[in-house]
């Protein structure tokens, strides 16, 4: 199973680019060993969409067949880490080829072109930067992997 980041726009040099990366290398160093085909990001270039229809149309398509798409929202789930870890734990066990966590341009997401089989998840009711979003999504992602592979964990 694959674990992607699809966001719209591009997250150019400095630190939270560092950060994402950072993360991004350590959750591809533990995923091959716990069964995760891969670790990656997608930036989409949203500059030709004119609206919030438009860039979602656009994040949402070409997804591969089977995949579970998660989309990131202030009104979504909250799951903890050791819950997030055992959702990822299980997609993986099912088959899933590929789960998807999406984050959409500035506007969010137009919630009519969203397939109806989307999950929503959340970091919370707090308005966050996109920029920040993606290096907790991608800080998240290592950690689960971190849980899975039986490394120490704090909360313990």
């Amino acid at each position: 199973m694959k674990l992607i980041i699809r966001a719209g726009g591009a997250l150019r040099q400095g630190p939270e680019r560092d950060l994402v990366n950072d993360y991004l290398t350590r959750a591809r160093g533990l995923a091959r060993g716990l069964g995760f085909l891969d670790v990656e990001e997608q930036s989409i270039d949203l500059g030709k969409c004119r609206d919030r229809s438009a860039e979602t149309r656009k994040i949402v398509s070409s997804m591969p067949a089977g995949s579970t798409l998660f989309v990131m929202d202030e009104r979504g789930k909250s799951l903890s880490s050791r819950q997030f870890a055992k959702t990822l734990a299980r997609l993986r066990d099912d088959g899933c080829p590929a789960a998807i966590f999406m984050i959409g341009a500035a506007d969010g997401f137009e919630p009519a072109d969203l397939p109806p089989h989307v999950r929503k998840l959340s970091f919370g009711t707090q308005t966050w930067p996109h920029k920040l979003v993606r290096v907790m999504l991608a800080e998240q992602i290592y950690r689960a992997l971190s849980i899975l592979a039986g490394a120490p964990y704090h909360r313990d």
